[in-house]
């Protein structure tokens, strides 16, 4: 099956325009966060028919290993491999080739990782057929000003991911995942073909967790996101296709 298009809104004008409840399908990423391959597939299974991109993260990936990629994808569902790569240039380097072979659509690399991984990472992927979109991660939605400042990072939070940004958009990067406080920043540097990826995602009423930059799915669209990654809310919902055609809707009423 082809790789599905980043944004279809962005679709030739000779396509049907999507509806707003089609286009909040095809931005909204749930993080399959579980413990191994038959609850991740269990829970996809609930959800076919409402999501097309399912995120795996490092729980998952490690317990499972890349196999737990194959169901997803012959389902034809897009997959964003979120293992936020962060080592020396040549180590990431071969990484995100190996990574670029599972057949995935994103993948992540660690901004913090410097200027020189970051340009690695993104020229590793030039002889790729199909290359999946490469986003740098900025700063973790879990920090907050007084855990960043314990890294030896004394800005704020928001002056860190643009600094952070900027050295992806050097190195041609041109996706990122930051909170939804950064969006409209980034998106006034990335200009509209950037890709923006934005965790944090918080409907009204939900608990936080262990997230610190949030917004509801409604605001961070509007203030500019190009996907959005929700995982508690849904998957530790008492109906997850309930809660997930919840959060599609409300989407949808932003778009």
């Amino acid at each position: 099956m082809p790789i599905p298009e980043l944004l279809p809104s962005s679709a030739p004008a000779d396509q049907p325009k999507l509806s707003s409840l089609d286009d909040a399908r095809q931005r909204l990423i749930v993080a399959l966060d579980v413990s191994d391959a038959a609850a991740a597939h269990a829970l996809a299974a609930r959800l076919e028919g409402s999501v097309q991109w399912f995120k795996v993260g490092l729980e998952l990936f490690v317990a499972a290993g890349p196999a737990v990629l194959e169901p997803l994808l012959k389902r034809g569902h897009s997959v964003f491999l979120d293992l936020k790569f962060h080592d020396i240039p040549n180590t990431v380097a071969g990484a995100v080739r190996s990574a670029a072979s599972l057949g995935v659509q994103m993948m992540t690399v660690h901004a913090g990782g410097g200027p020189a991984m970051m340009s690695a990472a993104q020229a590793a992927l030039q002889s790729v057929e199909n290359p999946p979109q490469l986003l740098a991660v900025t700063v973790l939605t879990s920090m907050d000003s007084i855990q960043l400042n314990a890294t030896g990072v004394y800005d704020a939070p928001s002056d860190q991911v643009q600094r952070l940004a900027n050295l992806g958009l050097a190195a041609e990067i041109r996706g990122f995942v930051c909170s939804p406080h950064e969006v409209p920043a980034l998106r006034r540097l990335t200009g509209p073909e950037g890709v923006l990826v934005v965790p944090g995602i918080r409907p009204a009423g939900a608990g936080i967790g262990d997230q610190k930059r949030i917004a509801t799915p409604a605001d961070a669209l509007r203030a500019g996101a190009s996907f959005l990654v929700v995982g508690r809310p849904i998957t530790q919902a008492a109906n997850p296709a309930q809660a997930t055609e919840a959060i599609l809707t409300e989407m949808a009423g932003a778009l």
